[in-house]
C-alpha cells in the first residue's frame, strides 16, 4: 500500500474513532445481513456477500451502506466504472446516514467496505467516507 493510500485509511480510521456511540436505530435483521456481508466480504466471497447487499436494497433501496460495500466488490472485481456508479449512488443518499463502524476492509487499497455495530448505529455520517471511496476510485481510474 502507498504511503497516500496509508495516510488516507489512517485518516478514515480517524474518523471513524471520533465518532460519538449515538443509537440512531437499524432493523436487527438488515444489521445482521450486514454483519455477515462484510465478513463474507473480507473473507473473499464476493458473490456470496454480493447476493446479501442485493437482499439489503431490495429491503431498502438506495441504501447507502449497501451501495458502498457493493462499490467495494466491484473494486476487487476490477470494475471500476461499476464501483463509480455505486459510490455516486451512495453519496447522495450517505448524508445523514448515521452509522458507527467497528471494523474497515481496505479493498486492494482503493476502496473502503465498512462493518457496523450489532446493536446499534451511531452518529458518524456515512457522506464523508463514502467521499473518500469516490476519491480512492477515481484516483485508481486515473493511474489506469
Amino acid at each position: 500500500m502507498t504511503p497516500v493510500y496509508k495516510g488516507i485509511l489512517l485518516a478514515a480510521m480517524w474518523l471513524l474513532a471520533a465518532a460519538a456511540p449515538g443509537l440512531a436505530r437499524t432493523p436487527d435483521e438488515l444489521t445482521q445481513m450486514f454483519i455477515a456481508s462484510y465478513d463474507l466480504l473480507e473473507a473473499g466471497k464476493l458473490d456470496q456477500a454480493q447476493e446479501i447487499y442485493q437482499k439489503i436494497l431490495g429491503k431498502d433501496p438506495g441504501n447507502p451502506l449497501a451501495l458502498n460495500n457493493l462499490a467495494a466488490i466491484k473494486v476487487k472485481q476490477k470494475k471500476y466504472d461499476e464501483a463509480l456508479k455505486l459510490l455516486e449512488q451512495a453519496r447522495s443518499r450517505a448524508k445523514g446516514y448515521k452509522v458507527k463502524v467497528n471494523k474497515v476492509c481496505d479493498v486492494d487499497g482503493v476502496c473502503l467496505a465498512f462493518r457496523p455495530l450489532a446493536v446499534a448505529y451511531g452518529d458518524q455520517d456515512l457522506e464523508p467516507l463514502v467521499r473518500l471511496n469516490l476519491l480512492l476510485v477515481k484516483a485508481k481510474m486515473a493511474g489506469n
